[in-house]
């Protein structure tokens, strides 16, 4: 059963969200951010070698972003309080805990970091699950990462900066919210430059609440939960935690 989170939520986008101000965000390890590990160490080694001798920011931040994107294979991964180590140790992960190693490496290089938790419609993801609906969250819980950079705060969906694919994304195929923020640009709460209006990569109609920011994913987590209780993500993870992003839902995980 997907966790349910008691009293009603009207009114909480007014309550609870603002302008992130006093959220100054952090460049220290967390228990999912853990950059000190090796593993992810070892990643930061390997886009500075990329990125030298600039290593600027935002280059450092994309380099990251293409080699998780090539090397840690997307999968429907519920754990969202999993290590960024732990991601690159298994060479597969949710878009969340891609994001989570993206902001490792961020932190490592001395960015600091926010996310944005959103309690995002389930029916965004239908298209994934057309025989699986019923099983399907009634809201998810997104932890969207912020960095930064030259005294600006940039969500993750503009990291690449102006759109440059044709189209939106439509949370269909093997394409995942992670991967689609380098082809177009991503926005929950205003459409994106260079959407004609009807393109998805406006989706503030998906947001349901708006929670606001926080430090670190850890403390997102810590206050309002993940998407799924604990025993549900016990039973499903070893399912869903290695079906590929994009597989047919009548097929066999990867």
């Amino acid at each position: 059963m997907p966790r349910r989170r008691t009293g009603s939520t009207e009114g909480v986008r007014s309550r609870e969200v603002h302008d992130g101000h006093d959220v100054a965000g952090s460049a220290g390890a967390t228990a999912i951010l853990d950059w000190e590990h090796p593993l992810v160490a070892g990643l930061v080694t390997r886009v500075r070698h990329i990125t030298a001798p600039l290593d600027a920011p935002l280059d450092t931040l994309r380099a990251a972003h293409r080699i998780v994107a090539r090397e840690v294979r997307p999968v429907y991964s519920v754990e969202d309080g999993r290590r960024a180590s732990r991601t690159l140790a298994l060479g597969r992960g949710s878009c969340s805990q891609r994001m989570a190693v993206l902001e490792a490496v961020a932190r490592a290089t001395g960015v600091p970091t926010r996310v944005r938790g959103l309690l995002v419609d389930g029916a965004f993801w239908y298209p994934r699950f057309p025989r699986l609906r019923p099983l399907v969250p009634e809201q998810v819980l997104l932890a969207w990462p912020e960095f930064r950079i030259e005294g600006t705060w940039v969500p993750v969906g503009e990291l690449f900066g102006e759109p440059s694919g044709v189209g939106g994304f439509t949370n269909r195929g093997s394409e995942t919210l992670f991967d689609a923020v380098a082809r177009t640009g991503i926005r929950w709460d205003a459409p994106a430059p260079g959407c004609d209006g009807t393109a998805a990569c406006d989706l503030s109609a998906r947001v349901r609440v708006d929670l606001g920011y926080f430090t670190s994913r850890d403390d997102l987590f810590a206050r309002h939960g993940q998407t799924l209780c604990r025993t549900a993500r016990t039973v499903s993870e070893p399912v869903l935690g290695r079906w590929s992003a994009g597989a047919r839902t009548t097929g066999t995980a990867a």
